[in-house]
């Protein structure tokens, strides 16, 4: 947002140095990002001067160019060869002398130098008002009124002042200052001054006799509409003054009226539209929804079809304007214009904001409707500017002030308490200067108690609605930088050994990203057709785009379409993984779930000239899955065959009856919603089990056992519905103390074998850290595994 010093100082009366009220914005909450010097004129007319044509004789070697001595108030006359057919003696011109750079209205920058024209020297030129950027006429020189005092600066006859310009990084919480009367409001109440408010006291209605007939259809989407009319304007080039104005903060002119508009908006935020008034058919404006479908050109002459949720202002045949964002090609402003509707409303931020993303059109009206404007500022600046209009455009106010109003938007009732307030700065900074500042915000106290006060809050402050908010807008106006730091720190020391999330986490990362993985983070917001349960899923009342109108349920479509962006761009071999939380409903209620996921595919192995790449495999995300478990000291999983929908295959490590995570291949029915051809192997880990894993573990110190560790192998068959964790837990089971790890180290299934059955091949490790192991003590072990393998599984050993 641009705002200029100038401008500022019309509202408060400050004697301030730009660079001072740039401190004192960026403190109170408006970001100054830069600040700059700036002229409403490229070159700021300088190295022009005002001179006398003392003589004027037609040129010897042309019959259209002149040969004239001209005193520009040095003492020593200036022969300037010039063009013009208006230049005559006796004339008070503009000269630019020999050095000086002068910027056209249209064309590029160029420097004056003492040339020799056709034989005759030319030290200078007399100028057109086009050649110095005062204007478009280029039919003469520009001929000054007869006073005009010769030698006097062009900029100080044309009184042009130098500006200074703020480019503000406005929050979107910020609506209220989005104009140079928001903007004073801040500095007024930090300086402890009064807002100069424009006088509008002039206002008056000449007569009646041009009504608009004004119908609001949907009061919910425009709860205030104002207008007026005016008749007998002139539409044509805006007077100097405005035109600087506006092009200090880098606003184009275009006509009086809507140069007039724009000033107003950009002066007390108000947008404003100027409508034709011969253009309203049926002399009526009807606020309105329109059929879906509907084609309206707009100002840009494009053809756009309108849905049946855009608000629209209409005549009695057809729509003029889209409410908010942008005009329409037929109803506009133009030099034939007479007579004009002046329309200031107040519309539902949720709307514009809809339509404005639907078309993509951003506009100064949309920007300001979007996040709120002031619902009793649409009265006070229609008559600014029809003032204005007046002033510059002539025209008499030929209308009554339309006023649609039906529900007023009451202030903001807030509660706080003086305790509250200090505890939430830091610092007990007084009663008094807390209601001090408060008055000056604009916020009106109720009623006061020993503990605090009752606050009404103006509706244009739609970012002020709790009582934190009001501290918030307390301390930026005294100061963030008057809270001194305290000399005690109180805190209260946490001796729990539980590792924290971000520990946790930074763990895993660190695994990962040293095995070649890359972190992302994809937006919570999804689209529903992801959803395997769209009843559970959280749904946006407000959606921007039918691609964002749920939150994610599954952290695999994120990570499906970051496979796919790379894909589509020949980036094919992958390792991705993510932190992010999943979201649901259930007996409506909602559920925040952090979840973990990890997404390989393409080749394991980047390209090398010695070996030949080969692709991921379901074994390659096993293991980093198991990988991360051990790294984080989680045992005593038992495993599973994944019950997903969303995969083709894989395995599921359960904890205590609680699925701790599922892995595996991605089916191709979830692979073809996000157009990915690839095989994916994707893990989901439910990471708040595995926080409460890792923060249950108990790290105990045991050293490495002298004693050696004994391994036996058995080979049996087993029923195909058996499984390796099944078969685990039966081991793990049977000894405690001297069985420390069994192994699967090969699989058959075959014709070989009877039909129902497979074979597994386990190895057993069993080591006492006390003594040295005896055969018979081994022995007595593996019979024991027999025994409960067979009895528990149906196990038959293999000799």
């Amino acid at each position: 947002m641009k705002i200029s010093y100038n401008w500022l100082k019309e509202f408060i009366d400050t004697d301030k140095t730009p660079a001072e009220l740039s401190t004192i914005l960026t403190g109170t909450g408006l970001e100054v990002e830069s600040l700059e010097k700036v002229q409403a004129i490229p070159g700021g007319l300088e190295g022009l001067v005002i001179g006398y044509v003392k003589e004027c004789v037609d040129h010897a070697n042309s019959d259209h160019l002149h040969v004239t001595k001209v005193d520009v108030g040095t003492g020593e006359d200036l022969q300037i060869v010039c063009g013009a057919n208006n230049v005559a003696a006796g004339q008070k011109v503009v000269v630019a002398t020999v050095g000086t750079t002068i910027y056209p209205t249209v064309g590029e920058p160029f420097s004056i130098k003492k040339s020799k024209i056709r034989g005759e020297i030319s030290e200078g030129m007399i100028c057109a008002e086009d050649e110095i950027g005062l204007g478009h006429d280029h039919a003469g020189i520009m001929v000054l009124d007869a006073d005009t005092r010769v030698g006097t600066l062009a900029k100080d006859h044309f009184k042009l002042n130098d500006d200074y310009m703020y480019e503000i990084g406005l929050t979107p919480n910020r609506a209220d200052a989005a104009s140079h009367l928001g903007t004073a409001r801040d500095i007024a109440a930090f300086l402890k001054l009064g807002i100069k408010k424009p006088d509008v006291s002039a206002f008056k209605v000449y007569s009646n006799t041009s009504p608009i007939q004004v119908v609001v259809e949907n009061e919910a989407a425009a709860p205030r509409y104002s207008g007026l009319t005016i008749s007998g304007i002139k539409v044509g080039e805006s007077p100097a003054w405005l035109k600087e104005r506006l092009a200090v903060i880098g606003v184009r002119s275009i006509n009086n009226v809507v140069d007039v508009t724009n000033y107003v908006l950009h002066e007390l935020g108000q947008p404003l539209h100027a409508f034709d008034a011969a253009a309203i058919a049926g002399n009526k404006v009807i606020v309105k929804n329109v059929a879906e479908g509907t084609v309206f050109k707009t100002l840009d002459d494009v053809d756009r079809k309108l849905s049946a949720d855009d608000l629209m202002i209409c005549n009695a045949d057809e729509a003029m304007c889209i409410a908010g964002v942008f005009g329409g090609a037929k109803s506009g402003v133009s030099e034939s214009t007479t007579g004009i509707f002046l329309e200031s409303a107040y519309f539902n931020s949720v709307a514009v904001r809809k339509t404005s993303k639907r078309f993509g059109l951003k506009t100064d009206a949309s920007f300001r409707f979007e996040r709120g404007t002031d619902p009793d500022m649409t009265v006070f600046a229609l008559k600014r500017a029809a003032l204005l209009i007046q002033q510059v455009a002539g025209g008499e106010v030929t209308s009554e002030i339309f006023d649609h109003y039906p529900a007023p938007v009451a202030p903001f009732a807030v509660e706080i308490t003086y305790n509250t307030i200090d505890r939430l700065i830091g610092k007990a900074i007084g009663n008094d200067t807390i209601k001090s500042i408060i008055t000056a915000l604009d916020i009106k106290i109720e009623n006061e108690t020993a503990e605090g006060l009752s606050l009404k809050v103006p509706p244009y402050r739609v970012d002020v609605t709790r009582d934190v908010d009001v501290v918030e807008e307390i301390l930026r106006i005294y100061g963030y930088n008057n809270i001194e730091i305290p000399t005690q720190i109180r805190a209260s020391l946490n001796n729990s050994v539980r590792p924290e999330k971000d520990t946790v986490q930074n763990v895993i990362a660190d695994l990962l990203s040293a095995n070649g993985f890359n972190e992302m983070l994809a937006n919570s917001l999804t689209k529903l057709a992801y959803s395997d349960n769209p009843d559970a899923a959280v749904k946006i009342v407000n959606p921007l785009s039918s691609d964002l109108d749920a939150m994610r349920q599954t952290l695999l479509y994120s990570g499906l379409e970051a496979i796919a962006y790379n894909q589509n761009r020949r980036s094919a071999d992958l390792k991705f993984y993510e932190f992010g939380k999943v979201y649901s409903t259930k007996e409506g209620k909602y559920i925040e779930t952090q979840r973990f996921s990890v997404f390989i595919t393409g080749a394991n192995t980047t390209e090398q000239w010695n070996q030949k790449q080969k692709p991921v495999t379901f074994y390659n995300l096993k293991a980093i899955v198991d990988g991360i478990l051990q790294r984080l000291k989680i045992t005593d999983v038992v495993t599973e065959d994944a019950t997903c929908s969303k995969l083709a295959f894989g395995l599921q490590y359960t904890l205590n009856g609680k699925q701790l995570v599922k892995f595996g291949q991605v089916n191709t029915t979830a692979l073809k919603k996000v157009d990915v051809d690839k095989d994916v192997f994707y893990a989901d880990f439910n990471f708040d089990l595995v926080l409460n894993a890792v923060r249950k573990n108990v790290i105990i110190y045991q050293e490495v056992s002298k004693f050696p560790a004994v391994r036996r192998d058995l080979s049996m068959l087993v029923d195909t519905a058996v499984t390796f964790g099944q078969l685990k837990q039966i081991a793990g089971r049977t000894d405690k103390k001297l069985l420390k790890e069994v192994n699967v180290f090969d699989v058959y299934q075959g014709d070989k074998l009877p039909a129902g059955k497979k074979s597994y091949a386990l190895s057993f490790v069993l080591q006492d850290t006390e003594k040295t192991l005896t055969d018979k003590a081994v022995d007595a072990v593996m019979q024991k595994l027999i025994y409960n393998l067979g009895k528990e599984a149906g196990a038959e050993i293999r000799k």
